[in-house]
């Protein structure tokens, strides 16, 4: 039943076509603008120098996770709640940790299938290398990431008050950590406030990962231990916070 419910999450995404183009088009979008516009540029990300594009296409990747698994089920999950869906769902055979699995598990297959299509652009495009002695650690952390994005936004969705709040609440608590978490943009001397606000969240911890395992002098198996135990952390964190919030009932 499981399983099933990630094919029924998995035909309804795609018959959303708004879902289907931001959660898919933006993050290319951006990829393209973004190596148009600075990816014949040299950066210098924690005292090593690389190329523009080589930074742009883990940075976009880290969006296109996100995306998928933190605002995607942030927004419909709060949508379906307030439809009177998750209600009508727990009070049918189907258990609830199927429903919740099926969720998780279609989220986390987006994002995966996002990270192929932009690497395969960035390769294919902009020259991009494609990892392959650090492919241990991006596996490893592209699996964690997504897990702990999908219960955080899960937990999410319990200080959401309706559905026309959703796409706000989710976009607010998100957006101004891509900006500062070395996603869009490499910041170099950023206040101490400002630098001490992106270490506390995960997306700059999740970036920072990809970084290592893209960067072409990376040796080894591209884990990076204290970005990957921070993310664990929050994963932690996230799914006490949505085992012990989450809601199925519509909120009156």
């Amino acid at each position: 039943m499981a399983l099933r419910q990630v094919g029924y999450e998995n035909r309804s995404f795609w018959r959303n076509p708004a879902a289907a183009f931001f959660t898919f088009l933006l993050p290319l979008i951006f990829l393209v603008l973004f190596n148009s516009l600075f990816g014949d540029s040299k950066l210098t990300i924690d005292g090593r120098e690389l190329d523009g594009s080589t930074f742009y296409v883990p940075g976009i990747v880290a969006l296109a996770v996100v995306s998928a698994c933190y605002t995607n089920m942030g927004m419909m999950v709060t949508i379906a709640r307030d439809n009177g869906i998750l209600k009508r769902v727990r009070g049918t055979p189907l258990p609830p940790w199927a429903y919740i699995f099926g969720r998780l598990a279609h989220a986390m297959l987006l994002s995966l299938l996002l990270v192929v299509i932009i690497v395969g652009v960035g390769a294919a495009a902009y020259g991009t290398d494609v990892p392959t002695n650090t492919l241990p650690g991006l596996a490893v952390t592209l699996l964690l990431g997504a897990a702990t994005f999908c219960v955080l936004g899960l937990a999410l969705t319990a200080v959401i008050p309706s559905a026309d709040a959703a796409p706000a609440i989710t976009n607010a608590t998100i957006l101004p950590l891509l900006f500062i978490s070395n996603v869009f943009i490499p910041l170099q001397d950023p206040p101490e406030w400002l630098a001490t606000v992106g270490d506390v969240f995960p997306v700059k911890h999740f970036a920072a990962a990809l970084q290592t395992a893209f960067h072409p002098d990376t040796t080894g198996a591209g884990f990076e231990w204290g970005d990957l135990a921070v993310i664990a952390a929050w994963g932690i964190v996230g799914t006490v916070l949505a085992v012990r919030f989450f809601s199925w009932e519509p909120r009156r």
